[in-house]
């Protein structure tokens, strides 16, 4: 099951140079309101540490000017001292920008889906804003059928979003919204949704979509996040494209994103294990969608790692497995993301050792905190355990609607591993 990637990451701070001399700057000139930054950095994420003076007139929300150590405008960015990142750029240039920046950051965001990799002929359902990616952060938006879901998590962007979504209506042909913000976060940042609730209003609680050509429900009240993760699709209609003839598991497999591709792409059988009740009832309903027939898709309800060490136990073997769990690694602390990393590797041993010699083994990590590398590291260590190889194909993340900035690669979140299993 993947996840959203906007607030998964921390940025390692980067601290001054205590031993650089102080450099005298004369601010009267700066175009106000203003934050200096302790050093010159291309990071979009300022923590407390890197921020150094800010201008008496900046409030929470504001859109400042950032200047760096020697006095150079920058960039700007969305301020807000209360938050654990209390500045957050939006956009690095040395040029003066306003509020007009974000229309155009709007404009080129949707240009992108609609325009370059014309995403409305393959689905009803994509990420209209990827935060940083799209050099607005603190906000994602995706979009389902005529509704946008959106996250926020920055102050600054719960204050300008009621201005934003007339146009995003109009470039996207959508009518409804839906706005989401977590809990702890608005707490900090100080954001209260009781006072866009009229913006919700006519919202529905649930919409059909089409994704490459397969029907699904998003539930928004009763799912996971969203209640349907967009990131997953190349990866859904790709595994069913391989698995023809073949007899599937698919642990965590949420509402059937990945079991109804296997079906409709041939699978004999597919087993979708999760341990959600609510979401084995959405599946089903998916599956009803497509005319899947009861006989091919078999729902379990169980936890992935109890269910598959009783496969293990009754000598059960599958052509393909899938793993797509929730994210085990939350945190930098030491021991809570070594116990997340055991989880993964623990799931993966057992879920390999269930592949049939010559099967496929495709696995997936949504933890923003865990590298491709050190994710692969870990699934190889796990399946080594049982004396067998992988022979890995291919690595892929998130589709083209997810970009990243290249300033900003702690924003990758979404890792898979296509594997033959000899």
């Amino acid at each position: 099951m993947s996840d959203l990637p906007d607030e998964d990451f921390e940025i390692e701070e980067q601290l001054p140079d205590k031993a650089a001399p102080k450099v005298p700057v004369d601010r009267s000139l700066w175009q106000r309101p203003w934050a200096q930054l302790k050093f010159v950095s291309f990071q979009p994420a300022i923590f407390p540490r890197m921020l150094g003076e800010v201008s008496s007139d900046a409030r929470p929300g504001d859109l400042v000017n950032v200047y760096d150590k020697f006095g150079n405008r920058v960039g700007i960015g969305l301020f807000n001292p209360r938050a654990k990142m209390p500045l957050r750029v939006v956009s690095h240039t040395a040029e003066p920008l306003g509020e007009e920046y974000f229309e155009s950051a709007i404009r080129r965001a949707v240009a992108l889906r609609r325009d370059m990799f014309k995403l409305d002929a393959q689905t009803e359902a994509y990420r209209v804003i990827n935060s940083d990616g799209d050099g607005i952060s603190g906000l994602t938006i995706d979009r389902y059928a005529d509704v946008l879901y959106c996250d926020v998590y920055s102050l600054g962007i719960f204050h300008r979003l009621p201005k934003w979504l007339p146009l995003l209506h109009e470039l996207l042909g959508t009518k409804h919204v839906r706005i989401h913000v977590d809990h702890d976060i608005g707490s900090l940042e100080g954001i209260k949704p009781s006072q866009l609730k009229h913006l919700t209003e006519s919202a529905p609680d649930k919409v059909r979509i089409k994704e490459h050509g397969v029907k699904f429900e998003v539930d928004f009240a009763e799912g996971h996040k969203t209640g349907f993760f967009c990131d997953q699709r190349d990866n859904r209609k790709r595994f069913g494209t391989l698995v023809k003839g073949m007899r599937v598991l698919d642990l965590c497999s949420y509402t059937g994103g990945f079991s109804i591709n296997a079906i409709l792409g041939g699978a004999s059988e597919v087993t979708a294990v999760d341990l959600d009740e609510n979401v084995i009832v959405q599946g089903r309903r998916n599956a009803n969608l497509n005319q899947v027939s009861p006989n091919k898709l078999k729902w379990v309800h169980a936890d992935a790692f109890a269910y598959a060490k009783q496969m293990q136990k009754n000598g059960e073997k599958f052509d393909a497995v899938l793993c797509d769990p929730p994210k085990f690694v939350m945190t930098r602390d030491p021991v809570f993301a070594a116990e997340g990393m055991r989880k993964y590797s623990d799931l993966n041993t057992i879920a390999a050792s269930l592949v049939n010699p010559g099967g496929l083994f495709v696995t997936c990590s949504c933890s923003g905190l865990v590298t491709l590398e050190t994710f692969e590291a870990c699934v190889i260590k796990g399946v080594h355990r049982l004396n067998r190889r992988l022979q890995i194909f291919d690595r892929t993340g998130p589709g083209v609607d997810h970009p990243v900035y290249s300033n900003c690669l702690e924003s990758r979140y979404l890792k898979l591993l296509w594997a033959r299993v000899p």
